[in-house]
């Protein structure tokens, strides 16, 4: 038996995934065939329907600004600490300059 090709990544808009989201809610049809349907992957469709319970308080969690607001703070905090780095590198490099 062979291994499954890994799957491309792809993206989708907003509004796709909250009508993939109504399509489980609503009750229809599983979660699983929602994925089958639509061709993406259970895991995936899973996980917007546990994030948009999140987004609407049904469920504790960090909310999708919550985590945008997230990335961007580890993203500034990773360049600030770079940027120490680099000060504290120069100043010791000047400072065996001066003697």
């Amino acid at each position: 038996m062979g291994k499954k090709k890994a799957r491309p990544r792809r993206s989708f808009t907003p509004e796709f995934k909250a009508e993939i989201v109504e399509l489980c809610r609503r009750g229809d049809r599983s979660v699983g065939q929602v994925a089958k349907d639509f061709d993406l992957t259970e895991t995936a469709v899973r996980e917007w329907v546990r994030q948009a319970r999140v987004d609407a308080g049904e469920r504790d969690g960090l909310t999708s600004s919550e985590r945008e607001e997230l990335a961007a703070l580890r993203w500034e905090n990773r360049r600030l600490r770079e940027d120490v780095d680099i000060l504290k590198r120069a100043t010791a490099f000047f400072a065996t300059e001066t003697r």
